[in-house]
């Protein structure tokens, strides 16, 4: 949502989607997290982590999460859910997992073709998933963003791009850089 909310501001068409068979959120112990439906809208999951115990949600950072995530959006949304016509609209995705950028993948690969068999740009910028390690992986999937935005054709210039950014961040962090090209 980090990533979701900056493109949002930079005015680059942005959704955002999960992956998961519910939506997952830290709970007190590490074995009892908040689980909700995907579609619950944020102002709901809101209400009930501020019934349950309002400081520690605050203090964890949940609280905030879901303010921002109805400030973008009024639920989180299944990308496998996802009708496959919304999805042949995108022409690049982003995952900030490797599990994820896995699932995305195979959902892709699994999906009827369209006629035109139109090609689906999935890249990874395999991050911790933290408040920190969020913020900065945020300005540089803009950063990322805006060179693809520069590219004419996709096709032809993405793995270019990708391979300079991946070298780039080499030098500064241990994200790894995947992408691959799928067909709808």
């Amino acid at each position: 949502m980090e990533s979701h909310n900056l493109l949002t501001q930079l005015h680059l068409p942005t959704t955002s989607y999960g992956t998961g068979s519910q939506v997952r959120l830290p709970g007190k112990t590490a074995m009892l997290p908040k689980i909700f439906k995907f579609g619950t809208p944020y102002e709901e999951m809101y209400d009930n982590l501020v019934a349950e115990d309002f400081g520690y949600f605050t203090q964890n950072g949940i609280i905030p999460l879901c303010i921002r995530g109805a400030s973008i959006k009024a639920s989180p949304t299944r990308w496998q859910d996802t009708d496959v016509e919304v999805i042949r609209s995108h022409d690049v995705v982003i995952c900030f997992e490797e599990r994820i950028f896995d699932a995305v993948v195979e959902d892709l690969q699994l999906r009827e073709p369209g006629d035109d068999f139109k090609p689906v740009f999935v890249i990874c910028l395999d991050t911790k998933d933290n408040p920190t390690e969020s913020k900065k992986m945020g300005r540089k999937c803009c950063e990322l963003c805006w060179r693809l935005e520069k590219i004419e054709d996709l096709s032809e210039g993405l793995g270019d791009v990708i391979e300079e950014f991946g070298e780039e961040m080499g030098k500064v962090t241990d994200v790894k850089v995947l992408y691959q090209v799928c067909y709808l």
